[in-house]
């Protein structure tokens, strides 16, 4: 399908919406998508879920893992990219003894509620660490938890809040701000980028349906898990977390080429973080996976930190009013941020995740 005709067929406003399409995307296919539902409401009452297909050879050895909003808002982005690769032949052009595991939805009360975080208020991609070991720390984001979401979001409440970043970042620099902001924090659970206490009920889903379809079983599994809200408008850096010197970076490098965003070694829109979802695969598949995040640019990370402050400190004040004005205003804002639906942005999301699909599987045909 081109990819213009493609916008509005894969594309949502909303997470019922989303959730629909994908459905119907699945079911077109001669599939079925299992839910795996969360206990906790969306905005209105309805029911939410992570939906998962499985597309392909019940033993295949080689699998394609697509997740769509591991960071909740950022799933409209996630979702219009499975809809539109199962609208657009993409099971027909599976290789042989290849399989692709769509997970829709991981941090699905984050998508319908239009948040980056969980139901428990933390951020996925920062709660795969080993709650049984120390945790790690983050001394900058110690010192301005309470400026990055202040109690109040009045004007002279802000332009304090504004003026002491203003001052750490001078002292301190740019690196260790942008380390402090969103590295990944475990003390300040009204922050943002707090990390959990706990395995979140996320991580649990995706560990059960790791387990379901036996993934460790199989000879190579790919993950691409996409992400929206860093790096130049509507482009997309596959990024990786794995080591210099391991088969899981050579294979990514071999499938991605010189636009392999590596943060540990700086060469990446994305910092070093803690509990990536990388720190959960590991473990679990060894030598036998890869994983990128692909993250598309939207806007300033300013304006990402504005709107996640205002996002913040709503569901800090209790039960939200989703049909409250101040409440739209701000959930307006940061859908717009992490998913700014213009049919450009759209046109860019599908190019590039049509190309990185493309590379992954033949990665996978070439390593196995």
């Amino acid at each position: 399908m081109d990819v213009l005709s493609s916008l509005a067929r894969s594309f949502a406003d909303d997470y019922p919406e989303a959730r629909s399409k994908f459905l119907d995307a699945v079911a077109a296919v001669g599939a079925a998508a299992a839910p795996w539902g969360n206990p906790n409401p969306g905005p209105r009452g309805e029911p939410v879920a992570t939906d998962v297909a499985w597309i392909g050879p019940a033993d295949a050895r080689r699998v394609l893992v697509l997740i769509a909003a591991t960071h909740g808002v950022e799933g409209f982005c996630g979702s219009g990219v499975q809809v539109d690769w199962l609208r657009d032949g993409g099971p027909e052009r599976l290789p042989p003894d290849t399989a692709a595991l769509l997970v829709h939805g991981l941090n699905c009360h984050g998508f319908a509620w239009w948040r980056r975080v969980t139901e428990e208020g933390c951020d996925l991609n920062r709660n795969f660490v080993d709650f049984s070991k120390p945790l790690p720390e983050n001394p900058g984001h110690d010192a301005l938890a309470d400026a990055f979401v202040p109690a109040s979001l009045e004007p002279d409440v802000l332009a304090i809040a504004e003026a002491r970043i203003a001052a750490w970042r001078a002292e301190h620099g740019d690196a260790a701000f942008h380390a402090a902001r969103k590295a990944g924090q475990y003390k300040h659970p009204h922050s943002m980028f707090f990390g959990g206490a706990a395995p979140s009920w996320a991580r649990n889903t995706l560990a059960a349906i790791v387990e379901h379809h036996d993934l460790a079983g199989r000879a190579l599994v790919s993950v691409i898990d996409v992400h929206t809200g860093l790096g130049p408008f509507g482009y997309g850096e596959p990024i990786c977390g794995h080591k210099r010197g391991t088969v899981g970076l050579d294979r990514v490098l071999a499938m991605y080429g010189e636009s392999t965003g590596l943060p540990s070694e700086g060469a990446s829109f994305s910092i070093p973080l803690s509990g990536t979802q990388r720190e959960f695969w590991q473990p679990r598949l060894g030598d036998a996976y890869t994983y990128v995040a692909l993250e598309f640019g939207t806007f300033s990370q300013d304006n990402s930190r504005k709107t996640l402050r205002a996002d913040h400190w709503l569901h800090n004040q209790g039960p939200v009013d989703w049909d409250d004005p101040r409440s739209r205003a701000i959930k307006d804002a940061i859908k717009h941020h992490y998913y700014p639906a213009t049919d450009a942005w759209k046109e860019m999301v599908l190019w590039r995740s049509r190309q990185v699909i493309r590379q992954t599987l033949n990665g996978l045909e070439t390593f196995v």
